[in-house]
């Protein structure tokens, strides 16, 4: 879920697709700068964080990338479960791992938190030549489904940032005062900057 302080946001984002679609190779470059040639394959999930300002508010994405192995696929709910976002990944080379993201969007459609900001993002832009997935069925089956699409490369690091600021600007902003009686949102000030003094 996301949760709100004083223009503070915190929201748990998940990143979903097959093995090898590049969903390690997107999360590390867009938190550490960094792309590996030849990336291990995630066991369970990997968890990172990494903080973005966004209009008026900071947004602290609490990132889960989960393992693409079938044999894993029974965790994911551990992991989608009160998420704010998800982003589901596959490779554009790749109409197997096309055909598995829908899966997954009908996963989370039924099962997934149902003001979820979803976001289709099509991987490995940079192997134009090996295409297999057209970015126009992509972007038609994403309209379709209620989700945004770009289609992104870790390698040259295309559309990395953009996905995770669009999904930034999508969340929704809840409303502190309308919390139920005895729910306290702590606030929690982005990391190197000083809470603000009350009554400024």
């Amino acid at each position: 879920m996301a949760t709100i302080g004083h223009n503070n946001l915190n929201a748990k984002l998940v990143l979903l697709g097959d093995m090898g679609a590049g969903k390690s190779s997107l999360v590390l470059r867009f938190v550490k700068g960094q792309f590996l040639e030849f990336q291990e394959s995630t066991i369970g999930a990997a968890f990172f964080s990494q903080t973005l300002a966004v209009n008026d508010a900071t947004v602290k994405f609490e990132i889960w990338d989960t393992a693409g192995q079938e044999r894993y696929h029974s965790l994911a709910p551990m992991y989608y479960r009160g998420a704010a976002a998800a982003i589901i990944v596959y490779d554009i080379t790749s109409s197997d791992s096309f055909s598995r993201a829908k899966k997954w969007v009908q996963e989370l459609q039924k099962q997934g938190n149902p003001n979820m900001v979803m976001a289709l993002a099509g991987s490995k832009s940079d192997l134009e030549d090996k295409r297999d997935v057209t970015a126009e069925e992509a972007r038609v089956y994403a309209e379709e489904n209620g989700l945004f699409f770009m289609e992104t490369s870790a390698k040259s690091a295309a559309n990395v940032n953009d996905v995770f600021y669009e999904i930034a600007k999508r969340l929704p902003r809840a409303q502190p005062a309308q919390n139920p009686a005895g729910m306290v949102l702590v606030d929690r000030p982005a990391e190197g900057s000083r809470a603000a003094s009350c009554c400024s």
